[in-house]
């Protein structure tokens, strides 16, 4: 008599963990300059880019400089033209810094602020007068290790206008930076953009609407993608599942395939559910006539 090993099966955990992990990265949430507060969607993606707004302080003898530098679609960059402990961490969005000013060539850097983070995601809300949108962008405390420490937050308040005008900064109060700005983009819209294409981005008659191309174009897109990846889960499962099965067990061949036995199954299971169908549709016909066999 002939003994064969049986090669363990994977823990399904294993899998499942490898597919969420892959998911939240999938839908990891990114900045992108889209927002919807109740039926109106604002794309400020044309307010990206690195902003900066300033005022200035009076405290005799001396006078305080303060400027914020934000930016609503990503990340500040690095300065290169600065010191290091003179610019907020990676990962702000909006930074405050302070500069004392007594006499000439006397500037001093008093503290450097990161107002926001590039997450949580910011809060938003509708203005009503003017009408706009409000977003609220949240940082960590300051200062970082005192038991004085304020959390810190960047408020934007977005007004419908024709033109866009520059970032004012109103106010700093109990850690909260407000700026007023205004432009078109604070209008929002009731329609949902539409993905770009080719067209588009090359110019021409090629982005106008032919008969209704363009949303089919749209569904056509997200189908596609959501079978890539579904393929990219289904491959990255095996893939997992062989690895496992192989450095835990060592298993060879067929047994490394993650859950054999299942799969082995799957054709008998189709065939079933087939002859099923099959056999429900028979018996309609066969009802049909006004008669049933006994």
């Amino acid at each position: 008599m002939s003994l064969r090993r049986q090669v363990p099966r994977a823990h399904p955990l294993h899998s499942v963990s490898f597919l969420l992990l892959l998911s939240s990265a999938l839908h990891a949430a990114a900045q992108d300059c889209h927002f919807t507060v109740g039926e109106l969607n604002y794309d400020l993606s044309s307010l990206g880019g690195v902003k900066t707004a300033s005022r200035t302080r009076a405290s005799p003898p001396s006078t305080f400089d303060d400027e914020l530098r934000f930016d609503l679609c990503g990340e500040l960059p690095h300065m290169d033209d600065r010191a290091e402990e003179d610019q907020c961490p990676s990962g702000t969005i909006a930074c405050l810094v302070s500069t004392n000013n007594k006499g000439e060539n006397s500037a001093r850097i008093t503290a450097v602020i990161p107002l926001a983070q590039s997450e949580p995601v910011p809060e938003t809300s509708a203005l009503s007068s003017p009408k706009g949108i409000a977003m609220t962008f949240y940082g960590d405390s300051y200062p970082p290790s005192s038991s004085n420490s304020v959390s810190q937050s960047l408020r934007i308040e977005l007004a419908c206008a024709e033109s866009t005008s520059e970032p004012q900064f109103s106010s700093y109060e109990n850690g909260q930076v407000l700026v007023e700005w205004s432009s078109p983009a604070g209008c929002g819209s009731t329609e949902t953009p539409p993905p770009p294409n080719e067209d588009e981005s090359k110019g021409g008659s090629g982005g106008e609407d032919k008969g209704g191309q363009t949303p089919m174009q749209g569904v056509g897109s997200g189908l596609g993608f959501f079978f890539l990846m579904l393929l990219l889960a289904f491959a990255s499962y095996f893939a997992l599942g062989a690895y496992y099965n192989y450095s835990t067990y060592g298993a060879r061949g067929l047994d490394l395939i993650p859950h054999r036995d299942f799969w082995r199954e799957v054709p008998y299971m189709l065939q079933d559910v087939v002859a099923h169908l099959c056999s429900n549709v028979r018996m309609r016909r066969s009802s049909r006539g006004g008669y049933i066999a006994v």
